[in-house]
């Protein structure tokens, strides 16, 4: 480290001796000249090329914030709009489960109803079938019983071998009725 420190002492030193200045040749004006150079095209420059820039990079990061901050709002309106439709969906599916749910209903409802319009038809049917029997079965016993009275009749006119009188034949046919009845 003192020999960093002496090199830097000598080179302060020699400095001193003979001026910067003289050593490199250079001249007061020239510098001057030079600097007003410098400060008129950095005038220049700055006026017509890092001015305009600097608008335009300011311009641009305006715009890119504002498309930035579009993006954000178009991206919440897109979620707002994604849950919106879902919302609208459940719902159209909630109507749609219930659309179906009633026409169930309704069908059972109406299968109920068939079924017991039916039964009701048949039930009906049958009644009338077991009278139009009933009323079948009493014509024929009473057929049967007219024919079988009248039998009695024929074969007591037989058996007896004389001809019956009108009020003896009604009163054998009574007779025959009562005790086919009690049958």
């Amino acid at each position: 480290m003192s020999t960093l420190y002496l090199a830097s002492v000598e080179a302060a030193h020699a400095a001193s001796e003979t001026g910067i200045i003289e050593k490199f040749g250079l001249q007061v004006n020239y510098v001057v000249i030079q600097a007003v150079s410098f400060l008129i095209v950095m005038g220049v420059l700055y006026r017509f090329a890092i001015k305009p820039t600097i608008v335009t990079m300011e311009e641009r990061a305006t715009k890119i914030e504002s498309g930035l901050k579009y993006a954000e709002d178009m991206k919440a309106k897109l979620d707002a709009t994604q849950q919106e439709s879902a919302n609208i969906l459940k719902q159209a599916q909630g109507k749609a489960g219930d659309i179906i749910n009633e026409a169930r209903d309704s069908a059972k409802d109406f299968l109920e109803k068939q079924t017991q319009e039916a039964t009701q038809k048949a039930n009906d049917m049958l009644v009338k079938a077991q009278q139009a029997i009933e009323l079948e079965r009493r014509k024929t016993i009473e057929e049967a019983r007219a024919e079988i009275a009248r039998l009695v009749v024929a074969t007591t006119e037989r058996v007896l071998a004389k001809n019956l009188s009108d009020a003896d034949r009604a009163t054998y046919n009574e007779s025959a009725v009562r005790e086919l009845n009690v049958v």
